[in-house]
């Protein structure tokens, strides 16, 4: 319990100093803990430390947690790649989904979602850098995506999700974060899009930049309870 108290702390001290030093108000900025392959005694562990939002990458790992981890007040993230046979069990169970990179899986998660929950608050993932190997729209076909998803009415669209190319110096970082940052800007002109407010991105090496670009979600795994020795550790986190 110690440990992760002081990690919060440790990271906590990091999204200040980066907000203070963009001007910016640091309790716009929310910590998401990346979850996955933790066990439920850390989350546990978190969230009495004073952590609330968690982002998981597997349904069947993050479904087995939601289900034993009622904690008042908990909200439960998805972050990572969706396949279409998912999309009922993640719209019935996640406050929020930030790895929207398909608008056929925007469509499945807004017929699915029980009409007695709140509308899903979802990010579109963008592929900022057009890496090949990564999903997510192409930052020219997003306002288009946008506008025909705030049209469904059981999902909210907050905003814009984005994992850079992994950077070979801390500019690439920062450019590909600035665009992110004038893509959100240019959808919030359009009518429609106004009231889009989140940029989801930044993990525990690269928070500061994000930050410093905008974002209002990091994500953020390895800082928090320490490095994993599965090799998907490296992602969303």
């Amino acid at each position: 319990m110690h440990k992760i108290f002081d990690t919060i702390n440790q990271v906590n001290t990091r999204i200040e100093k980066a907000a203070r030093a963009a001007g910016r108000n640091p309790k716009e900025i929310t910590l998401l803990a990346v979850s996955k392959r933790q066990t439920e005694d850390a989350i546990k562990q978190a969230y009495q430390a004073g952590l609330r939002d968690f982002g998981e990458n597997y349904v069947q790992e993050a479904l087995a947690k939601i289900e034993r981890l009622p904690l008042e007040g908990i909200c439960w993230h998805f972050i990572g790649p969706i396949q279409s046979n998912k999309t009922k069990s993640i719209a019935e169970h996640f406050a929020w989904v930030h790895s929207v990179d398909r608008l056929k899986i925007a469509q499945r998660l807004n017929n699915q979602r029980h009409d007695k929950l709140p509308p899903l608050n979802i990010c579109l993932q963008v592929n900022i850098d057009d890496e090949a190997s990564k999903s997510g729209f192409a930052a020219d076909e997003v306002s288009e995506i946008a506008q025909q998803v705030v049209q469904l009415p059981r999902l909210r669209l907050r905003g814009l999700m984005a994992i850079p190319q992994r950077a070979l110096n801390a500019q690439q970082s920062t450019d590909a974060f600035k665009r992110m940052h004038g893509l959100l800007h240019s959808l919030k002109k359009q009518p429609a899009l106004t009231t889009l407010d989140t940029l989801s991105m930044g993990m525990s090496g690269d928070m500061e930049s994000a930050i410093a670009e905008g974002a209002n979600i990091v994500r953020v795994g390895t800082a928090l309870f320490g490095a994993r020795s599965d090799t998907t550790a490296s992602n969303n986190n």
